[in-house]
């Protein structure tokens, strides 16, 4: 045998070998497999988190209100639809209306019961619009022409209660604002309230005599309004 080997010798030396080829070889299936398992895991995990977060949800946002992308998904606030007015002078029943939005001056007097045989239709915007929080004054033939919408005229009277003074030239009780009233003299601010509440109630004022019913307003105080006011 070569190397003086017997052969018993030489068979023991070969199994040897064999046996640490084979070990060898163990050692190396189990480390593939040991390197496969966690990049199996990775993938598992890269599927998961790749499903939708809000998955019949709209807009792809989940429970909790947020986009997939993690910004927070609102709706937007509703827009009202109506509006409040307030209709005086030459109606039927003045008072406070809710209208919807887009609807007219004429469609908030028809609301009021629809203006008077007195009432002076021509001296008003019929086809203006009208806003939340408004009030609509129709005035009477004849008369100074009322603000639509609570804003004051800024001619006649309107200027002189701007300034202070006593108005040069009579205001009408059915159209003046509570800003005018109060330049009355003997006029303060909660007899101009009583003066508007009792316009209101009342569908406006047909005679200045009218004035003697509201409290606060004696004979003496009424003829010295007389020359200041007219209806």
């Amino acid at each position: 045998m070569p190397f003086g080997l017997s052969r018993s010798e030489a068979a023991a030396y070969a199994a040897c070998c064999l046996l640490v080829v084979l070990l060898g070889w163990r050692v190396l299936r189990s480390d593939e497999q040991a390197a496969a398992t966690p990049a199996s895991a990775a993938a598992g995990g890269a599927r998961t988190a790749a499903a939708p977060a809000g998955s019949g949800s709209p807009g792809g946002a989940d429970a909790t209100g947020r986009g997939s992308d993690g910004v927070s998904v609102s709706a937007a606030p509703a827009q009202s639809t109506s509006a409040i007015v307030h209709v005086v002078g030459a109606v039927r029943r003045a008072g406070v209306y809710r209208l919807r939005v887009g609807q007219r001056v004429q469609d908030a007097i028809a609301r009021a019961g629809g203006a008077t045989a007195a009432a002076d239709l021509q001296a008003i915007n019929l086809a203006a619009k009208v806003a939340d929080g408004q009030q609509v004054v129709v005035p009477r033939k004849g008369r100074p022409t009322a603000a639509v919408g609570g804003a004051a005229p800024t001619t006649g009277s309107a200027a002189s209660a701007g300034s202070g003074a006593a108005p040069s030239a009579p205001i009408s009780l059915n159209s003046a604002t509570a800003e005018q009233l109060d330049t009355l003299d003997g006029v303060g601010p909660a007899t101009a309230q009583k003066i508007l509440e009792y316009r209101e109630q009342h569908g406006g004022f047909s005679s200045v005599d009218e004035l003697g019913q509201i409290s606060g307003i004696g004979p003496k105080r009424l003829e010295a309004l007389r020359a200041q006011v007219t209806v």
